[in-house]
């Protein structure tokens, strides 16, 4: 999959954006100055990146009506796991229901993406650069994010490793 591409995300506001930086920060800090805390919708799994050349008046278009259409959605983070043979913790939400629709809806909106190696599984990662120890997988397991969130606007990024991310635009969802 291609470091080079367009990725669409949400970001973790409030009360659990505040607490999942807090773990990112004591865990991966690396991976805690990139971005803030975040869900990718589009780009990682379910679909991979949108290709990096797609003008942005062609991701406007083509996202502007899904966020006309779509409703804020509330979810709340499942208990974490490590991705199997990876040293990657994340909080998982629950990729069916409304999460998988806009999903689904992203992926059919008609811009050029590429395959993707995994399938669609929503989720904010705690830890990713870090080699694990037994404790600190032990701690991160451990953790419960057990506040519900709104998932409200959708965050459009370039993202060319290995310089930083840079920010499109959003879209807010107000359906």
């Amino acid at each position: 999959m291609s470091t080079n591409g367009i990725f669409i995300t949400t970001e973790l506001t409030g009360p659990v954006g505040a607490q999942v930086r807090d773990l990112q920060r004591r865990f991966d800090p690396k991976l805690a100055n990139e971005l803030p805390p975040h869900i990718t919708l589009l780009g990682s799994s379910g679909a991979g990146p949108i290709a990096p050349d797609t003008p942005l008046a062609t991701l406007r278009a083509a996202l502007e009506p899904i966020g006309r259409d779509a409703p804020p959605l509330h979810v709340r983070f499942e208990p974490p796991y490590r991705f199997v043979g990876r040293e990657i913790v994340v909080l998982p939400v629950d990729p069916h229901g409304p999460t998988r629709a806009l999903h689904e809806r992203l992926k059919a909106a008609g811009l050029p993406f590429e395959s993707a190696r995994y399938p669609f599984t929503p989720h904010c990662t705690l830890s990713f650069y870090p080699t694990l120890t037994a404790e600190s997988l032990r701690v991160l397991l451990a953790v419960r994010v057990d506040e519900p969130f709104v998932i409200d606007r959708l965050r459009v990024y370039h993202t060319r490793a290995p310089q930083a991310p840079k920010h499109l635009f959003d879209i807010p969802l107000a359906g």
